[in-house]
């Protein structure tokens, strides 16, 4: 049984051999099935539409074309879409081609998935026949003749009858063209030119019929470049006009075969705006020089592009250094070296300061004041323009700075010594409206902190003065007398204070229709705190002014009999 047992095995590994092989193999042709399957399926769903040898005519013209992609077409088919317009795609120059002798194809064509077939006849030539066919998508179209003809085949006369309609075309636009056009040799003589080129050589002669082949060269001192080459840039050219003006021109070159072909065209325009452009630059440039303001102006790459002499000596930097078009952060560094910026703490600061003073210049502009090291003031003003450039204006200040720090100390001065008066002291403008107080009167009449100068009118004035003193004639007439309602002379009265006290009140005007109300205690009284066996201080009368009342008005009792 052991001997029987191996060979039992090894059949078995024998049978499951084969019938992994066989299951192998059994895939193997099954997939292969499948594929077939799928091909045969796929050609029978798109079997092909026409045969390729259908297209081996000589003497017809067919073209395949899948909507208006083509397909495949007959080597005479080829030839004859040579003739249509240059840049299209095979349908345009089909329909180009064949729209003389077949004008209603398109629209005949457009029903063919439809009819299934359409058939045309020339309308010049019925022995010229145009067939299409619709099989699966795919459209076939065939031109034949049919009889003898001419000796000449449809697609010969077909593609010159297209050349001609061209050339007819392309004469009428080029002669019809204003602009002189015309072709050159490399040794300068004119071959061809238009309509254009022959009238301006006509008006250039005099006459006619002075004009000889080869043509004359209308611009002979023209540098078109090497021999059959053509520039890449206009070339400036100008003519004398029958009326003795010159006339000016950009002439264009192209190279062909060896040939030039050159078109000038009008630059009367362009020649005018450039010499307006530079007139305009030397007037600006003329007036910047007469500034008194630094003018720099950088453009778009950030480089200087203009600058008058005041920049110099405002900025120190010479005019030779300016003239090398530095770019705005060499021009800042130069300001730098120069002190005429003001002293940073951090150089690494000032160089992100150099950064945010263009963008603030190229944003919504820049304006600051520099106090330089030597005492000098300048304003710096940066504006953008639509071109991306900048403008920076330096103006020294200092002058303006210091007067008006002379000023300011003037007025501060002025300011101490009313403050330093005894005398309650306000002054109103033209207008009524409070302008000025020193501190007696803020003692003398409690005012408030919120009754500033420019916030108040004398009608508020008059209404605090009523709350703290008895009646008097004076508080009708001072509104008057301040608006300039009477006449306005220096004028005195005295008034009574609700606690009893009596104040001499007196009125003068000022320039500029303004009016000084003061309030003192009258002559003859005693200053307060003069004790400890010291004599009392008196004091003494205002100088004489016009009592508001007539004579006698200045009575202490005065007010009050007004008042009762």
């Amino acid at each position: 049984m052991p001997g029987g047992g191996v060979a039992f095995a090894m059949a078995l590994d024998w049978t499951l051999a084969a019938l992994i092989g066989l299951t192998a193999l059994g895939a193997a042709v099954a997939g292969a099935a499948i594929l077939g399957l799928w091909e045969a399926r796929r050609r029978t769903a798109r079997p092909r539409a026409f045969d390729p040898d259908e297209l081996d005519h000589a003497d017809h013209a067919v073209f395949l074309f899948e909507d208006e992609r083509l397909v495949d077409a007959s080597d005479a088919g080829r030839a004859l879409l040579q003739g249509g317009p240059e840049g299209t795609g095979p349908w345009a120059r089909l329909c180009t081609v064949l729209a003389p002798a077949f004008p209603d194809m398109t629209e005949r064509l457009a029903t063919l998935a439809r009819d299934g077939r359409v058939e045309l006849a020339a309308h010049d030539d019925p022995d010229l026949r145009l067939q299409a066919e619709w099989r699966r998508g795919v459209a076939r179209i065939t031109l034949r003749q049919n009889g003898s003809g001419d000796g000449a085949g449809p697609i010969d006369r077909l593609s010159l009858r297209a050349l001609d309609d061209e050339v007819a075309t392309l004469r009428a636009i080029v002669h019809g063209t204003p602009a002189p056009i015309w072709c050159e040799r490399p040794d300068g003589a004119v071959i061809w030119a238009n309509r254009a080129y022959l009238l301006q050589a006509v008006a250039q002669e005099g006459d006619a019929g002075a004009l000889t082949w080869p043509l004359p060269r209308l611009f002979p001192g023209l540098l078109i470049g090497p021999e059959g080459t053509a520039p890449d840039e206009p070339v400036a050219a100008a003519l004398a006009g029958a009326d003795g003006r010159e006339r000016h021109f950009e002439v264009h070159a192209r190279a062909r075969a060896g040939d030039l072909v050159l078109t000038a065209f009008p630059a009367d325009a362009a020649v005018r705006a450039r010499a307006a452009q530079r007139h305009l630059t030397q007037t600006l440039t003329q007036t910047f020089a007469q500034l008194p303001v630094g003018l720099a102006i950088f453009d778009r790459e950030r480089r200087l592009r203009m600058f008058n002499p005041a920049l110099a000596d405002i900025t120190g930097i010479g005019p030779d250094s300016l003239a090398l078009r530095p770019s705005l952060e060499v021009f800042l560094d130069r300001l730098r070296d120069l002190k005429r910026i003001p002293e940073p703490r951090d150089y690494r600061v000032w160089r992100q300061g150099l950064v945010a003073i263009e963008a603030a210049a190229a944003g919504p502009g820049y304006a600051e004041v520099w106090t330089l090291p030597s005492g000098q003031v300048l304003r710096v003003t940066g504006r953008p323009h639509p071109d991306g450039a900048i403008a920076f204006l330096f103006e020294d200040i200092s002058s303006e700075v210091s007067l008006s720090r002379r000023f300011r100390g003037e007025i501060e001065t002025g300011r101490a010594v009313l403050d330093a008066m005894d005398e309650a002291v306000v002054v109103f403008s033209a207008d009524g409206t409070l302008i000025l107080t020193n501190a007696a009167y803020d003692r003398l009449w409690n005012s408030s902190p919120a009754c500033r100068p420019g916030e108040i009118g004398v009608q508020a004035a008059l209404r605090l003065w009523l709350d703290a003193a008895l009646p008097n004639p004076l508080w009708h007439r001072l509104r008057r007398y301040v608006t300039g309602a009477e006449s306005r002379v220096p004028l005195s009265t005295v008034v009574q204070m609700k606690d009893g006290r009596h104040l001499a009140c007196r009125l003068a005007p000022l320039p500029g229709g303004a009016t000084l109300i003061g309030f003192a205690r009258p002559a003859g009284t005693v200053r307060p705190g003069a004790t400890n066996g010291r004599a009392a201080e008196v004091v003494q009368p205002p100088p004489p002014a016009r009592d508001m009342f007539g004579p006698g008005g200045d009575r202490a009792d005065g007010g009050d009999a007004a008042a009762g």
